[in-house]
């Protein structure tokens, strides 16, 4: 390993936060001023398109630690959201569910949502989206070997 590789590195690095932080700035901007911070979005987002889902595995699929989970969705259960259900056949296992209210929501805010990424990723045609996307994939991946 040479120094021009490992100052490669961490340009490659540098960029890569840079341009994840200048992104998810401007899209939690919309997701703000609809009265949601990220987290709160994110879990709303997962029940809305995946359904139901174990209280313990939100964190897991939303990239979030499991004990901040308790605290976003006792936040969105407070904002009548969505509510908790126990399993039938698990009384150990506690599931979310969206809300009608939560899902009206969501309906509102995702199409402007999307929109919006695709606006900020304009910069990229779609053969370099797909390759960004491709080489992205590999590296977070090749991390999880260390």
């Amino acid at each position: 390993m040479n120094e021009e590789q490992v100052n490669q590195s961490l340009k490659l690095f540098i960029v890569l936060s840079r341009a994840y932080r200048a992104l998810n700035e401007e899209v939690n901007r919309v997701i703000q001023q609809n009265g949601l911070n990220p987290t709160e979005f994110a879990v709303l987002e997962l029940l809305y398109h995946k359904g139901d889902q174990p209280l313990q595995q939100i964190g897991g699929k939303i990239l979030l630690a499991s004990g901040s989970i308790t605290y976003v969705v006792d936040k969105l259960e407070q904002k009548g959201l969505l509510r908790r259900a126990g399993c039938p056949k698990d009384r150990r296992v506690t599931y979310a569910q969206i809300t009608d209210d939560g899902k009206k929501l969501i309906e509102e805010i995702f199409p402007e949502h999307s929109r919006r990424i695709h606006e900020l990723t304009q910069a990229l045609d779609s053969q370099e989206k797909g390759t960004a996307i491709e080489l992205l994939k590999k590296l977070g991946l090749s991390v999880e070997k260390y």
